[in-house]
């Protein structure tokens, strides 16, 4: 394996979501060079897959008060509500920097509806008590990573790095140099040349999206190993609430479309959950688990789908929205629509057989809203971050805007240090190039599609929807040995994209095992049956794990 010269920016950022790219055009308007590392193409990210919209406060009979205490309620009193204030009213100003840079949320006017045609359409999902959530039809983070792409390639001081896989933080600290530990680049695998290269920078925003494919079942593409998170770790950041995984309770349930999400929005507008009877009729019955009955929190509504399917046996429960004519979902959920028309489902006709699945982590590398993780130097952003907005439980749609305003802030809180973090950035002869040292091409790749696909499943088994103490405990046996393992095989061969990524969720899988047993309670997305109950005197406490080094 070949190395290269050092790459000098002044901004590094790895990911290209939303998160990501919203960063890099903030730091390029200073004219200053920014890197952008992505692992695959471009537009492969978390931020594409996102269907059902991003929640603002933007109508008159809405208020940032409301929005909060929806968040609040959703989170479990697990919530910052000082930082989660601060997200929901900077919300407006990063959505109208959306629109300015090209994005377009679909209006009235074009689902058909003459009174204030020109107003944006906005949605209702789970949690919420208001319409609030803009979207572009059933498609919104798609629209919104095109216009982040447009303007991103229109600046000529931004460069993206596709298919450059991020592998570790360079830190001062790992090379004995004088001074606090602090972030200036990362090493990273171009894998179209077999090439590591180092980057430098003066400041590093991690926005590298989430951990769905830690669980066999995921609605996240398979570029979501957790990667930010696992760097963060080994970086020295503080690393919170990882027990915390929402599982979207709604992923399309099909042989070949299991990944496949069903938007939340749908139940926004009028679907309802039920289960099947053996004579083939259909029962609702999200009314036995919360009042707002299928328009219950996502938590609610992922343990109760999964409570039905072990009760009845079956290997899903149903969506029903056949209330509403074939012409009105064509019109507002054309894509969702049209994947189901694929898959043999008319879903003005019969409805939506659906599964729970992994699909947001409310946790992540502990940061303030400017995403500063208090290493100097690096900050973290989008999914990969945790600033106290989501607490146990994410309320939908509050995800896209924690990721367009945090990045903004990111953005703001670097300018305004860049002359110290300038000052302290590294010469590219103080930095080692990467080494391989003794390391060999690998003869037995089986070993890392093996321990990828042990890890997925035991995650799936023992530490998802459903927790148990003995199935942590097992699932933390099982993880110990094979980060051994995978440690040992990272320095005794080759880097390859697929040993990164299992390292990265091997490092993951440990963390989210080790926050659920230190949480002796049942609080949100953290449900064990060990621990029934919500204790009080975890009211505002979060779960924070730190490398010892």
């Amino acid at each position: 394996m070949k190395t290269t010269k050092t790459l000098e920016f002044d901004h590094l950022i790895i990911g290209s979501g939303l998160a990501g790219l919203n960063s890099a055009l903030a730091l390029a308007a200073s004219g200053r060079r920014v890197g952008v590392l992505t692992k695959r193409s471009v537009d492969e990210c978390n931020t594409r897959c996102a269907q059902g919209g991003i929640a603002c406060v933007t109508d008159i009979g809405d208020s940032f008060e409301e929005h909060l205490q929806d968040t609040l309620t959703a989170g479990g009193r697990l919530c910052d509500p000082e930082a989660a204030m601060t997200i929901i009213q900077a919300g407006p100003a990063a959505v109208q920097e959306l629109i300015e840079i090209g994005t377009r949320f679909t209006t009235r006017g074009e689902l058909g509806y003459e009174q204030d045609s020109d107003a944006f359409d906005l949605g209702r999902e789970g949690g919420h008590h208001k319409r609030r959530v803009l979207h572009a039809g059933d498609i919104t983070g798609a629209e919104i990573e095109r216009a982040l792409i447009a303007a991103c390639r229109g600046k000529s001081n931004i460069t993206i790095f596709e298919n450059h896989t991020a592998i570790d933080l360079i830190m001062t600290g790992h090379f004995g140099l004088p001074g606090k530990n602090r972030c200036c680049g990362a090493y990273a695998l171009d894998s179209d040349n077999n090439v590591v290269k180092t980057f430098l920078a003066a400041s590093v925003i991690v926005a590298c999206g989430g951990i769905g494919k830690v669980y066999l079942y995921t609605s996240n593409p398979d570029i979501s190993c957790g990667s930010g998170v696992a760097m963060g770790y080994r970086a020295g950041a503080a690393i919170a609430n990882m027990e915390f995984i929402q599982f979207h309770p709604t992923i399309l349930y099909h042989p070949t479309e299991r990944s496949f999400l069903i938007s939340e929005a749908l139940r926004g507008e009028g679907a309802v959950l039920k289960y099947r009877e053996s004579d083939g009729s259909y029962r609702e019955f999200m009314h036995k688990y919360h009042p707002m009955k299928s328009l219950a929190p996502r938590d609610v509504v992922a343990r109760a789908i999964d409570n039905e399917m072990k009760r009845t046996g079956a290997e899903c429960v149903y969506l029903d929205i056949t209330h509403l004519s074939e012409e009105r979902l064509r019109l507002r959920f054309p894509n969702i629509f049209q994947r189901c028309l694929e898959a043999g489902i008319n879903m003005a006709e019969e409805p939506i057989p659906v599964v729970p699945a992994a699909h947001f982590l409310c946790g992540g590398v502990k940061t303030d809203t400017n995403g500063y993780t208090g290493i100097t130097g690096l900050y973290a952003v989008g999914e990969s971050g945790c600033t106290g907005l989501h607490g146990a439980n994410r309320l939908a749609s509050n995800s896209l805007l924690e990721a367009a305003v945090v990045s903004k802030a990111a953005a703001r809180h670097i300018e305004e240090c860049y002359a110290e973090l300038n000052h302290l950035r590294l010469t590219p002869e103080q930095v080692p190039v990467w080494v391989c040292g003794n390391a060999t091409d690998s003869d037995e790749r089986v070993l890392i599609s093996h321990n990828w696909d042990e890890i997925r499943r035991f995650m799936w088994d023992y530490v998802g929807i459903f927790r148990t103490n003995k199935r942590l405990e097992r699932a933390q046996a099982r993880i110990k040995l094979l980060r051994k393992e995978i440690e040992k095989y990272y320095w005794d061969f080759l880097i390859t994209t697929d040993l990164i990524e299992l390292r990265n969720i091997a490092t993951v899988a440990e963390l989210i095992i080790e926050s659920a047993l230190r949480r002796h309670e049942s609080r949100g997305l953290n449900y064990n049956a060990d621990y029934p109950y919500l204790d009080p005197e975890w009211d505002g406490k979060d779960t924070i794990i730190k490398r010892n080094f």
